[in-house]
């Protein structure tokens, strides 16, 4: 074990792919921290953080499978972005089937393109509207890194510029960038999705 210990994380991750448990357990030991610190930032309606925590750790087995070295990112940040995206995956399927008000409270749609507001509105339609919406978000998950992601979501809460400076400790010019690439992002993704 003490072997192990002066490995790095990119050397575990490999040894863990080709089959030796012990590479694997010390990987799950030096992250449990950070995975249960990444799930107590997250509010599970009808849930408990520790549902979070399990899925965060599914997360990180995830990027212990599939993580690459020739990718050129370091594993702690590819398993931060793994846990990341498990966590919000499991919050988007858990608001999805209760239709809770988190769904409905989420704000990455125009009210013009899905106006779950209107009263005339048949359950089924509701349940479809929330279902796309879950959807998209999962997408915007997957396309966007963790960072374009947050400065979008506070971007289309009506957050000022100053502000998600503030928030996120970045520079406007950082926030701006990041902007920027989220909104071609998404672009192509509507593009996409209408051919």
């Amino acid at each position: 074990m003490q072997e192990s210990k002066r490995r790095t994380d990119e050397e575990l991750a490999e040894e863990a792919q080709r089959g030796e448990a012990s590479a694997t357990e010390e990987l799950i030991l030096r992250y449990n921290h950070a995975v249960r610190a990444r799930a107590r930032q997250f509010f599970l309606a009808g849930g408990e953080t520790e549902d979070l925590v399990q899925e965060g750790m599914i997360g990180l087995y995830f990027a212990i499978r599939d993580y690459r070295t020739d990718s050129g990112k370091s594993f702690k940040n590819f398993a931060y972005l793994c846990v990341t995206r498990r966590i919000y995956d499991a919050i988007g399927r858990m608001t999805t089937k209760k239709s809770s008000v988190l769904t409905e409270s989420v704000s990455l749609f125009d009210r013009n393109v899905l106006d779950i507001s209107d009263e005339r509105a048949s359950p089924e339609e509701f349940l479809i509207d929330s279902e796309a919406r879950a959807e998209f978000q999962v997408k915007l998950m997957r396309e966007l890194s963790d960072f374009e992601y947050r400065v979008l979501n506070m971007y289309l809460e009506g957050m000022s510029y100053s502000k998600i400076c503030e928030a996120t400790k970045k520079p406007f010019k950082s926030v701006d960038n990041a902007l920027s690439r989220a909104k071609r992002k998404m672009q192509k993704a509507f593009e996409n999705k209408a051919e």
